[in-house]
C-alpha cells in the first residue's frame, strides 16, 4: 500500500543528502512533491528525476517572501499542501574563539530561522488540509552539546524547541510536527564534510574513522540515508497520527551511551 497516497509534500533541502533521498521515498509512496533548493537548477534536476506530480522550486529558506511563493506555487500545481519536511541546513565546523559572527548568522539563518519562515508559510495551508504533516530533520547535536560545532549545536537544539512549539500550537487544527535527529551519517554532503574535517584533525584514513565509528556505535553500523527516510515516512503515514511534539533518536542508540559488546 502507498503509505502517501494522495499527500502533497514540500521538501526544503530537496535537491541533495536528506533532502532528496526523502523527496524520492514519498513520491515513490505516493505523493506529489515540491522540491524546494536554494540551487534553483538542482531543484529543477531533482524533480525531472522524479517525473510525474514532481515540481522543482528555487528558494532561500532565510526569505520570507520566498517561502511564501514556494507554497503559493505548490498549491497551484497540486491544489493543496498537506506535508512539510524540513531539511535545509548548513554545517559549520570550528572552535568557538575561530567561529565569526557572519558563520554563527549563517549557521542559524538557515537551520533556525529558515525552519521557521518555512513552517510559517505553510501553516495555513497545512490547517486548511486537515491532516497537516510537519517533519524536522534535527540531529544528535540538537540532544547534546558537542565541541567544534557550537553554532550547528545551538541551531539544532532550537529546532527541536520550535518542532515542540508548533506542535502545541496547530494541534487543535489536526496538525502534527516532530523531529527526526540523525547520528552523522557519513555518505551525506555533510557527513562527508565531517570526515574530511577529523581526517584533516587526526591524520587517520576516512574508512577508518567510519569504521571506529561504527564500532562505537551500540548496533555496530553508522547511519545510513535510508534510516533518517524510514523515520519521515512513518512521522508523515497514518500510523503515527496520534504522535506529535516528538523527537525521535534515529542513532542506533548512541544517545543511551551504552558501550558496545557489553552485557
Amino acid at each position: 500500500m502507498l503509505i502517501a497516497q494522495g499527500r502533497t509534500a514540500l521538501i526544503t533541502g530537496g535537491g541533495s543528502g536528506f533532502g532528496l533521498l526523502i523527496a524520492r521515498r514519498l513520491h515513490a509512496a505516493g505523493a506529489s512533491v515540491a522540491v524546494v533548493d536554494v540551487d534553483a537548477e538542482r531543484a529543477r534536476d531533482a524533480a525531472a528525476q522524479l517525473g510525474g506530480r514532481a515540481l522543482g522550486v528555487g528558494a532561500d529558506v532565510r526569505s520570507a517572501a520566498e517561502m511564501a511563493a514556494a507554497v503559493r506555487e505548490t498549491e497551484t500545481a497540486f491544489g493543496s499542501l498537506d506535508t512539510l519536511v524540513v531539511s535545509a541546513g548548513v554545517f559549520h565546523i570550528g572552535s568557538l574563539a575561530d567561529t565569526t559572527e557572519e558563520e554563527w548568522n549563517r549557521t542559524l539563518g538557515v537551520n533556525l530561522t529558515g525552519a521557521f519562515l518555512t513552517v510559517r508559510a505553510a501553516a495555513p495551508a497545512l490547517r486548511a488540509s486537515g491532516r497537516g504533516r510537519i517533519v524536522t530533520i534535527g540531529s544528535d547535536c540538537g540532544r547534546r552539546g558537542f565541541p567544534g560545532q557550537v553554532p550547528y549545536v545551538a541551531s539544532k537544539f532550537g529546532l527541536v524547541g520550535l518542532t515542540e512549539a508548533v506542535a502545541a500550537e496547530l494541534a487543535p487544527d489536526g496538525v502534527t510536527a516532530n523531529c527526526v535527529a540523525p547520528v552523522g551519517c557519513p555518505t551525506t554532503g555533510m557527513g562527508r564534510e565531517v570526515l574530511d574535517w577529523k581526517a584533516a584533525s587526526t591524520g587517520l584514513p576516512s574508512a577508518e574513522i567510519v569504521q571506529a565509528a561504527a564500532g562505537t556505535n551500540p548496533l555496530g553500523r553508522n547511519a545510513t540515508e535510508d534510516d533518517v527516510a524510514d523515520a519521515v515516512l512513518f512521522f508523515v503515514s497514518d500510523q503515527a497520527g496520534f504522535l506529535t511534539g516528538t523527537t525521535l533518536d534515529v542513532d542506533g542508540g548512541a544517545h543511551l551511551g551504552a558501550v558496545p559488546g557489553m552485557r
